[in-house]
């Protein structure tokens, strides 16, 4: 049996919560008791990622309400708390004990919870005579956002706290740094806990990558040292996991800049570059219609649709790692067999509304019905698929707007060649200058690649007039201060490499243009990705395949099962790693998953995983980047 993966784990977890900590019973044959869910902001994160309200509600979920919302007292119902154990929240917890708002409560923490403030629960309890009905308090561990069966973030709210601009401040103090780490390993805790496994820990020396793998290697260490209350007991993980443990890399955002403002080409890393797409759900302004207000009239507000784009689509499970134009082509085909579909019900439909009229008909019907039948039993599936259609006809026709309106085909051809150091076909000047192509920040986000990646830093006079063009652009150009500072303070004189990527134009859109599809793709260009490693995926590839490389053997190795012994006394692991984790502090985004995705495709039978404390696309990467190189 293949390891569980980390999103199936957490998933079970929160089902077994949600049935006060008890293995859930086959309710097909019992009810399940009725209960309401009182999570905060970071509750809810976790939750609505991994199981919808029709799953809550088949375990018995009535209501689920926000801890700090105004809650009417339920007082024959049992309440299952899931929420952080911060401050505010326990004072809240309190209020509602003192207020007798439930049943019973079972309280489980995001996050384990402290002597004293589980103390001040108690004497709430006692205070309210309310002890009998505290059934339970549970430490979770839980404290990590899945959003795929191989991805991994640490939080959605308050990320700011731990983004790459607080990391990177040139003003940070210590002690905030320690916070910032704390946190980090916290939730990575959580996931190792929840994962049940004790991973082989490598990172790079001398930035905040190192500093969370000593915290954690603590962690880890303390935790298994005291083995009455160890988390990772052998009862805890046996058969789940596969006796080879894990390889855990972490790696610091800072080693490679130009992947998380590249353009992108494939489906869900365009969802995320171009529209607002958050913890695996789309939101999509709606056109206010063909028709135009009547003049004077206020103009219609726009409609904002949220889509969940989830594991159970089938069609973005197959396509989000694609190239556009294969997604476009696969939705119009989809659509093309529904119609087909669509027509077959139809025709079925009015050969049974006939009856009585034609006897040609009703001599038809024996051998019709058990076509109708099975034609009315694939309904609610057909339904089904259309709104799959629908939703990805949508998404992808929103994502095709802003190809076409910003020439994102050519942004994105351009810093590949960047990247992989190709020729390039036309200057760098002309593209900015251009107001047809892109927006300011695409074009910063191109020149932000070019200075990042160019073997030779752009002479004085040649970077003036770059920045001119930039200003007439409508850049702002406080990202490249940043950059600039960055790239003569990074140790790496050596820019990272990109791999030899590079993108084939297959010509424009064949099938694609015919007039009956819904994407008319005149102009953009049909360009076929390479396979390439970028940065991260090759460091992961060295050190899950034990290979010497320049770039990864100065890695530290950490074991945190070795109780005993310093860093070079440990006796290593020398055959190469099935499972791997790669974690990067201070921010990662879809380009990087992908490329990790596609590369462990060639790998027969490894698993690995991409985390990061935060995920950003590259607009949100260049406002951090922006605040940092502000004058």
């Amino acid at each position: 049996m293949a390891a569980a993966s980390a999103r199936e784990k957490q998933t079970a977890a929160l089902k077994r919560m949600l049935n006060f900590n008890a293995p859930p019973l086959n309710t097909s044959l019992s009810e399940p008791v009725w209960k309401v869910l009182i999570y905060d902001r970071f509750g809810q994160d976790i939750i609505s990622p991994l199981l919808s309200v029709k799953e809550l509600r088949d375990m018995g979920i009535t209501l689920h309400l926000l801890l700090h919302s105004d809650r009417d007292p339920i007082p024959d119902v049992p309440a299952v708390y899931f929420v952080m154990p911060t401050e505010e929240n326990i004072d809240r917890i309190c209020q509602d004990l003192r207020n007798q708002l439930y049943e019973a409560y079972y309280l489980n923490f995001i996050s384990a919870i402290s002597r004293s403030k589980l103390e001040d629960i108690a004497s709430a309890a006692l205070a309210a005579t309310a002890v009998t009905q505290v059934s339970k308090v549970y430490d979770q561990y839980l404290n990590f956002i899945t959003l795929e069966d191989d991805m991994f973030i640490l939080c959605h709210q308050n990320k700011e706290l731990i983004s790459y601009h607080a990391i990177n401040r040139a003003d940070i103090q210590d002690t905030d740094m320690e916070a910032i780490m704390d946190t980090i390993v916290d939730s990575l805790f959580c996931f190792f806990v929840t994962l049940g496994a004790v991973p082989i820990i490598r990172c790079p020396r001398g930035n905040a990558a190192e500093m969370v793998a000593v915290k954690l290697d603590k962690k880890l260490r303390e935790n298994l040292r005291d083995a009455r209350n160890s988390l990772f007991t052998a009862d805890n993980t046996a058969g789940q996991f596969s006796f080879q443990r894990p390889l855990f890399v972490l790696v610091d955002r800072n080693l490679d800049m130009a992947t998380p403002l590249h353009h992108t080409w494939t489906y869900q890393a365009l969802v995320h570059d171009v529209l607002d797409f958050h913890l695996n759900r789309v939101a999509l302004e709606e056109g206010p219609g063909p028709d135009p207000s009547p003049s004077g009239a206020r103009p219609k507000r726009k409609n904002r649709k949220t889509y969940d784009l989830t594991a159970a689509d089938r069609f973005w499970q197959k396509h989000k790692g694609s190239p556009f134009p294969e997604v476009a082509e696969a939705v119009q085909e989809e659509l093309d067999t529904y119609r087909a579909q669509e027509d077959e019900v139809k025709r079925l439909k009015s050969i049974m509304g006939l009856e009585g009229e034609d006897e040609g008909a009703i001599s038809m019907l024996s051998d019709n019905t058990a076509k109708l039948t099975s034609a009315m039993s694939s309904l609610p599936e057909l339904l089904e698929k259309k709104r799959l259609i629908d939703l990805h006809t949508n998404v992808a026709t929103a994502v095709l707007d802003h190809i076409k309106s910003r020439k994102l085909d050519v942004y994105f051809e351009y810093e590949e060649k960047l990247m992989s150091k190709s020729t390039l076909d036309k200057s760098l000047l002309d593209i900015i200058s251009d107001p047809d192509a892109g927006t300011p920040e695409d074009k910063m986000r191109l020149f932000l690649i070019f200075f990042i990646t160019a073997p030779q830093p752009p002479t004085e006079s040649d970077l003036e007039q770059y920045s001119k063009a930039l200003l007439d652009a409508g850049c702002d150009l406080s990202p490249l201060n940043y950059v600039k500072q960055w790239k003569a303070f990074t140790k790496m004189a050596t820019p990272a490499n990109y791999g030899n990527s590079g993108v084939k134009p297959m010509g424009l859109f064949s099938r694609v243009m015919n007039s009956g599809s819904q994407f008319v793709m005149e102009g953009v260009k049909n360009l076929v990705l390479k396979q390439h490693n970028l940065p991260v995926t090759r460091i992961l590839d060295n050190l899950m395949e034990m290979k010497s490389h320049p770039e990864t053997d100065d890695y530290r190795y950490f074991d945190p099962k070795m109780l005993r012994g310093s860093e070079s006394s440990i006796p290593r692991n020398k055959n190469p790693f099935q499972e791997a984790i790669v974690f990067v502090v201070g921010g990662g985004n879809y380009v990087e998953y992908q490329n990790l995705v596609d590369y462990t495709k060639s790998k027969q039978g490894k698993k690995v995983v991409y985390g990061c404390s935060e995920l950003f696309n590259a607009s949100q990467f260049i406002k951090q980047l922006s605040q940092l190189g502000q004058k």
